[in-house]
């Protein structure tokens, strides 16, 4: 419980001061730690991990604060909420670090050996696993680190084997000879996604190949004249006229002088080229298949590194781009490559290294798609599948899971999870097992890993507890309620973690996936460190606090679609804070000792105090709709028209009124809801800004030991007065227009007017005598007259308001003919509106389907406009005569 103590909230808002405090006091509470036991109602986000290369960026900022947000608000309604934390050892990228850092060493992962080398890696991982948790906590992320995981711990190796030797038992992972991606810079296999496509400048090479017989010669071209090496055969198709006397025969192969067959296949597309092509089975795809139909040999003609070996002939010890441009001297030299033809061609590109990616013939396991992938389709088609927010991101996760590729999980690194076989040292046999087998000494294990998305594809599960089905994490919080990611690992990540959720759990991984997009600069371009562009989270959080960025990150776009980050929108959600800071100083600095108890907003109110409870509800019901459907940029519209506007702006300036005033009981009620509205105004805003919240909730009268713990603000009926509503918007519409008019004038706010309010009806005259003491406060009138149907004093200026008219007598002040110019103005605008609105009524379509309540608004609007028009125009007329 607290007691007003504003004497320790410092003047000035200063954001590193504030968040330092709190994140340690959040953790050593264990506000963020779920109990895992009880009858309240489970909620459940994992992480999604982020991989020990590096520090976190821009975009785990955002991806990150969204969980936060989701995580907070459900903590605040009273679930059990898990938010799960942990790292991924990301294979590859993080390899290629630490060989990075041996380089600079002067010493390699050969040189140290493999258990030295894995060393070295663990060492990594625990100095940047230190940096992303000091990262975490600078953005107040509310994490329960009691369950982190990282994805080479024990127990999530322990389900990497249970997977790996289940779907080995069910026939679903094999080991065989394919073409697959290779990264001649790491010296390892590639998954299909993990090859970017680049648009590079190339050329087609157009070669005679000699018929064996001597009668002539056929045609070929290729974009990589360097393969040729490994040619085993020349395709037509069987129905092409020009080539059916040439099926069967042989021609010889340039430079190696091998014999090879011309053979017919399905696959050769007549129209393209000459019609024939060259087949090198051990150097691309399509030639694999094509050779297996036919049975041709497979001649791999380069090593692992890209370099050309024994069987390139005089071309060994060559990198694969330097034997390129000597072939094609050499082909040309003998007359057999005949025309180079520029040609612009999509080539593959390792997204870890960026080197050319090579189709390679290699040795590597593979998962069997098929059947996953027909569950995971499947799955779409029911009930409680997978729902994606926005929902058009599960057509283009359908569209690849329906199409997709055998999978080849094996690496050829020494960090990741060791593949669990045994290659018997004698009779080859392979053993694939939890554990190694008996007679260790008559075996060797696999020396690859597997690829990293083959252990990140069971996160979801593996962090909880599986495959021990009867561990208590796994029965109470899985499956999980939302995952937060990228569009762009919908492919790697996303789809991986619902087959294997679904084949291994028989439920779906997550209910919900919420897709944002990329995080790119000002000029919509994606950051990268080519470019410059880069921002650093840790940069912005020092220079303006993490609540200024989180309040940025969370509500600068829609779900699905990119954020372009600018410096000048974090500095105006640094400008928020500092507006709440100073209205929560105020509202402190007037609370005279009141304690929790003492509050109470059950007293006589005033229009003020009626209209922000109606707002404060609104707001609350708008906030929890817009948050449950993901709309978070929604909830910052609403929020900061609510705080900045309603409260800060117009509520209290206008609680000064009693706070100054003589009658004790208008005071309490004031200090009452002053207090009761910034508490509850700071749990709807604690998930996004949790930092300042907690400091001003902290300083007010309260409960509880954390706002991290508050309870979530519910709509109470009984405070909502819709008719305050529109009361207030009388009042502040005749404010706004006083001040406007006297900014025209330019007269001053500290001098004193004569205001006549004719009010349209004795009902409006009622609200006015209510709220007479804001219209004297705030407009500053010498003489304030209030009455129905007031006629026009002369020589005023007015006003025509939707239920009232002002009038400003201004002897000496007022220019007759700017008046009346203004007011010709006025006319021609209302004339617009009246146009514009009668226009859209005039429109059949709009008016058949367009919601009733819509409708009649804009007739309500037409009718509004007309009569406003008709007052000015009479106000015109009075001052022409």
């Amino acid at each position: 419980m607290s007691e007003n103590n504003q004497v320790t909230m410092p003047p000035k808002y200063d954001p590193q001061a504030t968040e330092a405090k709190w994140y340690p006091y959040w953790v050593n509470g264990k506000f963020f730690e779920a109990s895992g036991k009880g009858d309240k109602e489970p909620y459940t986000i994992v992480i999604p991990p982020p991989n020990v290369t590096g520090k976190l960026h821009l975009g785990h900022a955002w991806d990150t604060t969204l969980q936060d947000i989701l995580i907070r608000v459900k903590r605040m309604q009273g679930y059990d909420a898990l938010w799960l934390p942990g790292m991924d050892h990301a294979g590859i990228a993080t390899q290629a670090k630490v060989e990075g850092r041996l380089k600079e060493q002067g010493t390699s992962r050969y040189e140290l050996g493999r258990e030295k080398f894995l060393e070295k890696s663990w060492e990594w991982k625990e100095e940047y696993a230190d940096f992303i948790r000091q990262q975490w906590s600078k953005l107040g992320l509310s994490l329960d680190y009691s369950r982190e995981r990282f994805t080479l711990d024990e127990g999530l190796s322990d389900a990497v084997r249970e997977v790996f030797v289940r779907l080995y038992e069910e026939g679903l992972i094999y080991r065989g000879e394919y073409i697959i991606n290779w990264d001649p810079q790491t010296k390892t296999a590639l998954s299909d996604i993990e090859v970017i496509y680049k648009d590079v400048k190339g050329a087609f090479y157009h070669m005679n190949y000699p018929l064996t017989d001597g009668s002539g010669s056929i045609e070929v071209a290729t974009t990589r004249p360097e393969t040729m090496l490994g040619d085993t055969a020349v395709a037509v198709h069987p129905k092409d006229e020009r080539y059916q006397h040439l099926i069967g025969k042989t021609v010889t192969l340039p430079i190696v002088g091998r014999e090879i067959p011309i053979v017919a296949d399905d696959y050769v597309d007549r129209e393209f080229g000459s019609g024939a092509v060259k087949i090198t089975p051990a150097h691309d795809p399509n030639d694999f298949e094509i050779g297996n139909r036919h049975d041709l040999e497979r001649i791999l003609v380069m090593d692992e590194s890209g370099t050309m070996n024994d069987l390139a002939g005089p071309y060994e010890g060559l990198d694969r781009f330097d034997c390129r441009k000597q072939i094609v001297k050499d082909l040309q030299e003998q007359g057999v490559l005949f025309k180079i033809e520029e040609h612009d061609h999509s080539v593959g590109h390792s997204e870890r290294s960026g080197a050319v990616v090579e189709p390679y013939l290699s040795t590597q396991w593979f998962v069997k798609m098929g059947p996953l992938a027909e569950q995971a389709i499947e799955l779409q088609k029911q009930e409680d599948k997978v729902n994606f927010v926005p929902e058009r991101f599960e057509k283009t996760y359908s569209h690849w899971i329906e199409n997709i590729r055998d999978w080849c999980i094996s690496r050829q690194l020494w960090w990741g999870h060791r593949i669990p076989a045994w290659h018997h040292k004698e009779t080859g046999e392979i053993y694939v097992g939890r554990t190694e087998p008996t007679d260790i000494e008559n075996w060797e294990q696999d020396e690859d890993v597997l690829d990293t998305w083959f252990s990140s594809a069971l996160w979801p599960f593996s962090t909880l507890g599986w495959p021990n089905e009867e561990a208590s994490d796994f029965k109470r919080f899985y499956s999980t309620d939302v995952l937060v990611t990228g569009y762009d690992i919908i492919y790697f990540w996303v789809a991986r973690m619902i087959f294997q959720g679904q084949h291994f759990t028989d439920k779906r991984p997550f209910k919900d996936v919420l897709i944002h997009g990329l995080v790119r600069d000002e000029q919509g371009r994606k950051m990268s460190k080519s470019l410059g562009n880069g921002v650093d989270p840790m940069d912005v959080i020092d220079k303006y606090g993490a609540d200024a960025l989180r309040f940025f990150l969370s509500t600068g776009s829609t779900p699905g679609n990119d954020l372009r980050f600018y410096w000048e929108k974090v500095e105006a959600n640094w400008n928020f804070g500092n507006k709440i800071w100073n209205a929560s100083r105020f509202a402190l600095m007037n609370m005279d000792g009141l304690k929790y108890e003492e509050i109470d907003i059950t007293g006589k109110k005033s229009i003020a105090d009626e209209w922000i409870l109606t707002r404060l509800n609104e707001t609350i019901e708008h906030v929890t709709k817009f948050i449950d459907a993901y709309e978070f940029g929604e909830v910052g519209r609403a929020l900061y028209a609510f705080i900045w506007d309603d409260f800060c702006d117009w509520y209290i300036e206008m609680a000064k009124l009693p706070l100054n005033g003589e009658d004790d009981e208008a005071k309490h009620t004031t200090r009452s809801i002053l207090a009761y509205v910034l508490d509850q105004t700071m749990r709807l805003l604690h998930p996004f800004m949790p930092f300042i919240t907690e400091e001003v909730w902290q300083h007010l009268p309260h409960e509880g030991d954390s706002i991290t713990v508050a309870a979530w603000p519910t709509k109470q009926d009984d405070q909502i007065n819709k008719q305050s509503v529109k009361d207030m918007k009388v009042v502040q519409d005749i404010i706004r227009s006083v001040r406007n008019t006297r900014s025209e004038l330019n007269v001053p706010m500290s001098r004193e007017i004569t205001l006549h309010v004719s009010a349209a009806s004795d009902d409006v005259l009622s609200q006015l005598e209510r709220a007479k003491s804001y219209l004297e406060r705030f407009c500053n009138p010498s003489e304030l007259v209030l009455g129905v149907n007031l006629p026009a004093p002369e020589k005023s200026m007015s006003s025509v308001l939707e239920s009232v008219e002002l009038y400003l007598p201004l002897a000496g002040l007022l220019d007759l003919d700017a008046e009346m110019k203004r007011l010709e103005g006025e006319i021609k605008r209302l004339d617009g509106e009246v146009l514009r609105v009668e226009k859209k009524l005039s429109n059949e379509g709009f008016v058949a389907k367009a919601p009733q309540h819509v409708v009649d608004e804009e007739r309500a609007k037409a009718k509004s406009y007309s009569e406003q028009r008709e007052k000015v125009a009479a106000r015109l007329e009075e001052l022409k005569n």
